[in-house]
């Protein structure tokens, strides 16, 4: 009977073979052969993840030679079709208005008990091994996992999200489109709060808010770096970049206004304004800074803040042609360009845009 099935495929009879294998089911459902051609006539109904399951087991658990070529050659051609068909879904994603622009696809923590599974899934959706997989789905701190154009990251993204992998995706427009603000102090706080600050032309003027429209707060710490000498292998004096001190930045998000109040402790003037810090003539900024975050503690107490920028930059600053499309929205004095400003900024406007 199962050279009949063997002739009912070649002949492209599935509905005869699809008989006969009923029946050879319940007779020999062990036989390794009758479990092939039931792969088969998987593949061919299009069940593919029931004939890659067949497939795979046979793989495993059989030693006739015969049947692991044709296992092999089997899912040989699963993954061809599945490649083929993304390949056509990917470049009508890509065709579809808007679809070309420049993106992000990132990568959101998964806890450890989850990652085994999620990993596989991870790999077989991206086309990667299982280790390599694992490695880059993140357990704390979001990942930058992918740039390209924003139809593609899309298609990959519902992909991973339908499989529990979580992860989201923005243009870099959409980053762009928000509106930076450089707070240079407080000028008046009650329910209300009013701050002067810089545009993006560099005009001063005063906006005031409400403390409830601000719905997150984003901090990180952005190096600066300095020419030092140093002595080499050889005692030979070379000159090196190494960090020498740290920016800290305090990002406000007021959606309502698709605008961010950006706040850094060398640009804000502790001397104007709204005194809170007593005396601050006699302290460091760094005493400043911190009499300030623990202001804003007080008046935002409900919400989040957002501190991982360290952990994000690590998987961005090497994407430098993306992060040159960024405009940074940051003055610090640099010597040279810096990528870790652009970052800082991809970084809050991804929370805000989320």
């Amino acid at each position: 009977m199962i050279e009949q099935v063997a002739i009912a495929f070649e002949h492209k009879d599935y509905k005869t073979a699809a008989k006969l294998l009923k029946q050879l089911q319940k007779e020999s459902p062990e036989n390794p052969w009758v479990q092939y051609y039931l792969g088969r006539l998987h593949e061919v109904s299009e069940k593919r993840q029931d004939a890659e399951k067949i497939y795979r087991q046979l793989l495993r658990d059989t030693r006739n030679a015969k049947i692991v070529t044709l296992a092999r050659q089997g899912l040989r051609r699963l993954q061809e079709i599945e490649l083929e068909q993304r390949q056509r879904a990917i470049s009508q994603a890509k065709s579809e208005p808007n679809n070309t622009e420049l993106g992000v696809l990132v990568l959101e923590p998964l806890s450890n008990d989850l990652k085994t599974e999620a990993s596989r899934k991870f790999a077989q959706i991206m086309q990667l091994d299982p280790y390599t997989a694992r490695l880059l789905m993140p357990s704390r701190g979001w990942r930058l996992y992918r740039t390209g154009q924003i139809g593609e990251l899309k298609f990959y993204g519902k992909q991973l999200q339908q499989a529990g992998i979580p992860c989201f995706w923005a243009t870099i427009a959409q980053i762009q489109q928000i509106q930076v603000y450089q707070v240079k102090h407080f000028q008046a706080s009650t329910a209300q709060a009013t701050v002067v600050c810089r545009n993006e032309v560099n005009q001063l003027g005063s906006l005031t808010f409400d403390w409830s429209e601000v719905t997150a707060r984003i901090v990180g710490l952005l190096p600066i770096f300095e020419q030092v000498v140093d002595v080499d292998a050889r005692r030979k004096l070379e000159w090196k970049t190494q960090t020498q001190d740290y920016a800290q930045f305090c990002d406000l998000h007021i959606p309502g206004r698709r605008c961010i109040l950006r706040l850094y402790d060398n640009g804000y003037e502790f001397k104007q304004g709204l005194e809170i810090t007593p005396q601050a003539s006699q302290n460091t900024i760094r005493i400043n800074w911190n009499s300030l975050s623990s202001w804003i503690d007080q008046q935002l107490p409900q919400v989040k803040i957002w501190s991982d920028f360290t952990s994000f930059a690590d998987t961005t600053l090497d994407q430098t042609e993306m992060l040159s499309h960024i405009k940074s929205h940051i003055d610090l004095f640099r010597r040279e360009q810096s990528n870790w400003d652009s970052a800082f900024h991809l970084y809050s406007g991804l929370v805000f845009v989320k």
